[in-house]
């Protein structure tokens, strides 16, 4: 964060810097070339007098748009001052239209309607080429600058300096063959050639004023860079479980790509898990454009494959519930759903009753061809339960764990065997070690034969928990 605030602090300086040098060169031509017009009476001069005249006002506009577009984000302005600069490149194209119009019809006239004397003397060349040269100079700096940070305001006054350069070479034509029309046979028609320079000159800044304007536009009306929403979603798609990507939405200001992402994620999916997601899809984002700002929004959605069990679950989350021991059992073409409900310890019966009733109801209204629902309702955990960890009873459940062992050859060690005594209740959580080439399922009916052996043999036994490990320690 720090070095993306430290690259943003040097190209607010860079761009600063190079709008004022434009000011600085734009006053410099406007000057030397309205002088040179008057002198001569050259409408081209005139002309490229007017268009440097409105240079310096781009100029000026660019340089204010600069620094306005540097401030930070504030709270009227949550996207920061970004915009400014597209707005400053539309005033500057509207202002480049009205000088074509004036252009026109003052080239119209001296065509058909004013005859005007023009002196193409040295100094009409001379400072046709100086401009040339500034121009030159002048619109490399700017345009470099403003793709290195993507600024509408440089780029604008880039093409105002670009095409001078090119009107430039227009009206020195014209003057070339100005000065040859005064001593050659075809004076009459060639006197005329300054206008028609004049008009060359503002064609080509309408084409310019057109592009511009163009770009301008799409930035006003945040249209996002081509390809880079589709590149966004297929990234999305690629990170392990999004289901979907139904939604991008990509705003542009100046270097940085605000994206707003919806994502589609397992319903059942816990939230910790899908913030993780998130966060990875965000990562992936970030590396398409390092400089973009990405909010990504999860929705739960049911996945394809979604099985019975998951979307159980995702119905319970729903309602705030929490359900485990989700068991689906199918005789006869029958379906019948039984489950562990967990509700608040301060609940009676009737209200934790009406609780799993309703649960019930809204499971079998989404699960077709389910029979029925069966649901064992017991306290939640809200605290931890304490006790005597010492009790006196530990040797007799090692006793018991011992006799299971020999019945059960598959058990090859158990240990880390803990025993909490609690108003003459037992709650006994152990280790137990299986060959690591069985299958979870396998592994899963010995743990419940070893719980139910050590309940059946050990009187007042609460509960049993067992975690289970391969027998290779990985």
């Amino acid at each position: 964060m720090e070095g993306t605030l430290n690259d943003q602090i040097t190209g607010d300086r860079e761009k600063t810097r190079v709008a004022l040098t434009s000011v600085v060169a734009a006053l410099f031509l406007t000057g030397l070339k309205t002088a040179v017009g008057f002198a001569t009476g050259s409408l081209g001069i005139m002309a490229e007098a007017l268009h440097s005249a409105l240079d310096l006002a781009a100029a000026f506009m660019t340089l204010g748009a600069v620094r306005i577009a540097a401030l930070p984000p504030d709270e009227s302005h949550p996207y920061g001052h970004g915009k400014v600069e597209s707005f400053s490149a539309l005033f500057e194209t509207l202002l480049l239209v009205v000088t074509c119009v004036w252009i026109i019809y003052e080239a119209i006239e001296r065509l058909f309607f004013r005859p005007v004397s023009v002196d193409p003397n040295i100094w009409s060349f001379v400072v046709m080429f100086i401009s040339i040269g500034i121009d030159y100079g002048r619109s490399r700096a700017l345009m470099r600058t403003a793709r290195r940070y993507k600024s509408l305001a440089l780029e604008a006054d880039a093409l105002h300096f670009s095409t001078d350069i090119y009107s430039s070479a227009v009206v020195i034509l014209g003057l070339l063959l100005v000065r040859i029309g005064q001593s050659g046979p075809h004076r009459d028609l060639l006197v005329k050639a300054d206008a028609v320079a004049a008009l060359g000159v503002a064609l080509i800044v309408l084409w310019v004023s057109a592009r511009l304007g163009r770009e301008t536009i799409d930035a006003l009306m945040d249209r996002a860079p081509k390809g880079l929403a589709e590149g966004i979603i297929e990234e999305a798609r690629r990170v392990p479980g999004v289901v979907s990507c139904p939604r991008v939405r990509v705003r542009p200001v100046g270097l940085i790509n605000f994206v707003d992402v919806v994502i589609g994620i397992p319903r059942a999916m816990p939230l910790e898990q899908a913030h993780a997601i998130a966060s990875q899809v965000e990562e992936r984002v970030c590396g398409l454009h390092p400089k973009a700002d990405v909010i990504v929004h999860f929705e739960p959605v049911s996945p394809p494959q979604e099985s019975w069990p998951e979307r159980i679950q995702a119905i319970a989350g729903q309602r705030g519930l929490v359900v485990h021991e989700v068991r689906v059992q199918d005789s006869e073409g029958r379906s019948t759903v039984t489950l562990h409900l967990e509700v608040e310890p301060d609940l009676t019966l009737s209200e934790s009753h009406t609780v799993a009733q309703r649960l019930e109801e809204a499971i079998c209204s989404q699960l077709e061809g389910l029979e029925a629902v069966e649901t064992h309702i017991e306290p939640r955990m809200s605290r931890p339960t304490s006790g005597d960890s010492r009790t006196a009873r530990i040797a007799e459940v090692l006793d018991r764990l011992r006799d299971l062992a020999a019945e059960i050859p598959s058990l090859r060690d158990f240990h880390n065997v803990r025993v909490l005594s609690q108003e003459g209740l037992l709650y006994i959580s152990l280790h137990c070690v299986f060959d690591g080439s069985l299958k979870i399922e396998e592994v899963h009916r010995l743990s419940s034969q070893i719980e139910h052996g050590l309940k059946s043999r050990l009187p007042g036994t609460e509960s049993v928990h067992i975690h289970v490990e391969p027998r290779d320690g990985s």
